[in-house]
């Protein structure tokens, strides 16, 4: 049964939760393959680290037994909420920062994050606390944009970081990279696709994505993870 906890929100963005929630919505028909290829082959316990209005959850595969989904921002958080009640798998919203995740350690078979990290206020610190509710093992599962293009494009990226994109995008910054910054916080990376979101027609700022996997290094206990071929992650 899905439910949602009260507690102070990490984050308010009202006015850009609901520009977010209907964009979202518009995009998903080019992002939801996506989105099925971020979590194909999902089991056990799963924690969604900015989980937004919910788009992720109806995608779960069945072999995921509970997902826990943080979100901080009050309004997206009820769109979540109502997304949980319609969801194939138990879904449990919690309010919360990635930074201070508010759940136990290495408690959880998976993670998963998806255009999240360009907006948490700490990267490197957010990273951390992934590692920290991971499994030995567990599996780290990204689709995030960031740093990309030419020359000119990664200048633009930075100058929009230092002024209007975060103020306009509720904390979005574009020239950040995940995948590097993953690698400082101790994950092995690996296997990583470039996106481009659209595919077609002029590149924006946000159009150079990352979709892919790290993981926690230790012994794996038995999560049951598997990638698209069966095979287990390594």
């Amino acid at each position: 049964m899905a439910r949602a906890r009260a507690t102070k929100d990490a984050v308010h963005h009202p006015l850009f939760a609901r520009f977010y929630a209907r964009l979202s919505v518009s995009a998903e028909p080019r992002i939801g393959p996506l989105r099925d290829e971020l979590l194909e082959g999902l089991s056990g316990r799963v924690i969604e680290i900015g989980a937004g209005n919910g788009l992720n959850f109806a995608r779960y595969p069945g072999t995921v037994s509970e997902v826990v989904a943080i979100e901080p921002e009050h309004s997206l958080r009820r769109l979540a909420l109502e997304s949980a009640l319609r969801a194939d798998v138990p879904v449990d919203v919690v309010p919360g920062a990635a930074e201070a995740l508010p759940v136990k350690s290495e408690a959880f078979d998976a993670a998963v994050v998806s255009l999240v990290l360009c907006s948490v206020r700490d990267v490197r610190r957010s990273l951390n606390e992934v590692r920290r509710v991971l499994r030995p093992g567990g599996e780290l599962r990204f689709f995030e944009h960031g740093r990309g293009g030419g020359g000119a494009m990664r200048t633009t990226q930075r100058v929009l970081d230092g002024s209007v994109w975060p103020l306009l995008f509720g904390g979005c910054h574009v020239s950040r990279d995940p995948v590097a910054v993953m690698r400082a916080a101790g994950f092995e990376v690996g296997p990583v696709r470039e996106v481009l979101v659209p595919e077609q027609g002029p590149r924006l700022p946000s159009s150079y994505c990352v979709l892919g996997r790290a993981r926690r290094p230790g012994a794996p206990e038995s999560t049951g993870l598997t990638d698209s071929t069966g095979a287990a992650p390594g």
